[in-house]
């Protein structure tokens, strides 16, 4: 398992350990949406990176189009920014 893929495993346990719902999430015909949505009380798409890195043009553009259109998605690339992205104070 590569590491953002543990990162991303790591986050859901956390999120799912504090009442979020997750699924993962893909459009077949939209590239670079992110990887991940959770919900509780508000829907927010995560997109998980490994330090260092950032996302691509096209994942940043769909990050900035959901944030645009009223909705809530990061990029996140440790567990304590996830925390603070879902408000988990654990």
């Amino acid at each position: 398992m590569g590491a953002e893929a543990k990162l991303e495993k790591q986050c859901t346990q956390v999120a799912k350990a504090n009442g979020w719902w997750s699924r993962k999430f893909s459009s077949p015909s939209n590239r670079g949406v992110p990887d991940r949505i959770f919900l509780k009380d508000r829907v927010v798409f995560i997109e998980f990176k490994v330090p260092g890195k950032s996302p691509t043009p096209l994942q940043q553009h769909e990050i900035d189009e959901i944030n645009k259109h009223g909705g809530t998605a990061y990029w996140i690339t440790n567990v304590k920014n996830f925390k603070i992205a879902l408000d988990i104070h654990t």
